[in-house]
C-alpha cells in the first residue's frame, strides 16, 4: 500500500500551451514544481515574481504549501499557468478575496496563443518580399 498525500483542493491553470495542476495543503509556504523547488525550477526572478503575485496580493505566502505539476509550453507560459492555478486555489480557500484577485487580473485566463502559419506566407501574417517585375 502506498501512502498518498492528501491535499485540501486541486485547481487547474492554463496559458498558451501550458497546463498547471495545482494541489494545495496547509503548511509553511513551500512551493514545489514538478518535484523541484520553485527557485530551482524558475532561475529567472521574473518568472518567480509571476508565480508569487497572487500569494503576495492575498498576503498568504506562509500559510499554504503548493505541489504543482506543469507541462507544455515554455517558461513564460508555465509561469502564467501556475499563477492562474494558484489564484483559482486562493479563490476557493478565501471566497471573499475575489474582488482583489479579479481587479489584479489573476482570475482571467489569457487566451492568446501562437497563430498558425498560412500557406503562401513566410509566417502567420508576414509575406515574402514582393517583386513587381
Amino acid at each position: 500500500m502506498s501512502k498518498a498525500k492528501s491535499y485540501d483542493l486541486h485547481t487547474i491553470g492554463r496559458r498558451k500551451t501550458s497546463v498547471a495542476r495545482v494541489y494545495v495543503s496547509r503548511g509553511s509556504g513551500k512551493i514545489s514544481i514538478n518535484k523541484r523547488d520553485v527557485a530551482n525550477y524558475f532561475p529567472k526572478a521574473t518568472s518567480r515574481y509571476i508565480v508569487f503575485q497572487p500569494l503576495n496580493l492575498m498576503k498568504v505566502t506562509e500559510s499554504y504549501d503548493f505541489h504543482i505539476n506543469v507541462k507544455g509550453g515554455g517558461v513564460t507560459g508555465q509561469a502564467g499557468a501556475i499563477r492562474l492555478g494558484i489564484a483559482r486555489a486562493l479563490l476557493k480557500l478565501t471566497p471573499n478575496g475575489r474582488g482583489e484577485l479579479k481587479a489584479a487580473g489573476f482570475l482571467t485566463r489569457d487566451a492568446r496563443k501562437v497563430e498558425r502559419k498560412k500557406p503562401g506566407k513566410s509566417g502567420a501574417r508576414k509575406s515574402y518580399q514582393f517583386s513587381k517585375r
